[in-house]
C-alpha cells in the first residue's frame, strides 16, 4: 500500500467516479450500465496511478535516500524485482479493464493512451526537465475528470473541473520541489534552476488561475438559487480558502503548504461532486 501510494490511488478512482457523475448531472440516479462503465474507467485510472507510483519509487530510489528515507525501495522492505514487476501488471491491467469501456466509448481509449504516453515520458525522459515535468503530472491529474466524463460520454461537461485540478495540482507539485530542494541534485526543478522566489510566484499564479476558473462551473452549469449550487458554492470557497493559505507562507512553511493544497484538492472534489446533482 505504501509503494503505490493507496491514498493516492484511491483519490485518483473518486475522480473519475465523480467527473463521470458531475458530466451526467443526474445525482446517482444513472443507469446500472453507466455504473459498470465509470467503476471500470475508475479501476483503470486507479491502476494507472499505482503504477506511475510505483515506476517513480523505481527511478528515484537515490533522491528519496534524502527526502523520503521511509519508502519501501530504500528500506528494502521490497525487492526491485517485485516492484519492476508490481508495475508492469498495474499498466497491463490499466489497459486490460478499460476494453469494455473503450469499446463503448472510444475517447476512453485516446485518453488513456495519452495519460500512459504522458506517465510514461515524465518518468523516463522529462522528469529531469523540472517545470515541463511538473506541467505533465498536472495534465494527468486533469485527465483524471476528463476520463471519467468520457466514460460517460460527455466529457467537454467537466472541461472546468480538469482545468482547475490541472492548476490546482501544478501549484502543489512546485511546493513539493521546493520541499525537495535538497535531495533532487540531478534534476533542473523550477526553485533549483530559477530560485525559491520565482516558484512561489509560481505556485501562487497557479493558485490563482484555478481560483479564477472555480467560477466557471457557476456560469455554465448551475444555478446559483438551487440546492447544488449552494453545495457547489459553498465548498468551492472552503476549497480556495485552504488553496490560498496553502501558498500564503511560501517559501516557508513547505511540508505545512502542501498538506493544505492536498486537504483543499479533497474538499473540492466534494464541490465537483455537488455538481452532478444539478
Amino acid at each position: 500500500m505504501q509503494l503505490v501510494r493507496l491514498g493516492n490511488t484511491l483519490v485518483s478512482f473518486a475522480g473519475t467516479i465523480v467527473g463521470g457523475l458531475a458530466a451526467r448531472g443526474a445525482g446517482v440516479q444513472i443507469p446500472w450500465s453507466l455504473w459498470v462503465l465509470l467503476l471500470l474507467a475508475a479501476t483503470s485510472t486507479a491502476f494507472v496511478t499505482a503504477g506511475g507510483n510505483v515506476i517513480n519509487d523505481l527511478l528515484d530510489r537515490e533522491s528519496d535516500r534524502i527526502n523520503h528515507p521511509d519508502r519501501p525501495l530504500v528500506t528494502g522492505t521490497i525487492s526491485l524485482a517485485v516492484a519492476r514487476w508490481t508495475a508492469a501488471g498495474l499498466l497491463i491491467g490499466a489497459v486490460a479493464v478499460s476494453v469494455p469501456v473503450v469499446l463503448v466509448r472510444p475517447l476512453v481509449g485516446v485518453l488513456l493512451a495519452a495519460a500512459l504516453g504522458t506517465l510514461l515520458s515524465y518518468e523516463f525522459r522529462l522528469k529531469s526537465a523540472g517545470f515541463g515535468g511538473n506541467l505533465l503530472v498536472a495534465s494527468l491529474t486533469g485527465l483524471v475528470f476528463l476520463y471519467g466524463g468520457a466514460a460517460s460520454g460527455m466529457p467537454l461537461a467537466v472541461a472546468p473541473f480538469a482545468l482547475m485540478a490541472l492548476f490546482a495540482t501544478l501549484s502543489r507539485e512546485v511546493i513539493k520541489d521546493m520541499e525537495d530542494l535538497i535531495g533532487d541534485v540531478n534534476r533542473r526543478t523550477l526553485p533549483r534552476v530559477r530560485g525559491m522566489a520565482t516558484a512561489s510566484a509560481v505556485a501562487r499564479g497557479s493558485v490563482a488561475t484555478a481560483l479564477g476558473l472555480s467560477v466557471l462551473p457557476l456560469l455554465v452549469l448551475l444555478r446559483i438559487g438551487t440546492v447544488a449550487g449552494v453545495m457547489y458554492t459553498g465548498l468551492v470557497l472552503v476549497a480556495d480558502a485552504l488553496f490560498v493559505v496553502s501558498v500564503v507562507w511560501l517559501p516557508s512553511r513547505l511540508h505545512l503548504e502542501q498538506t493544505l493544497s492536498k486537504a483543499a484538492m479533497a474538499v473540492a472534489l466534494v464541490a465537483f461532486l455537488a455538481v452532478a446533482f444539478r
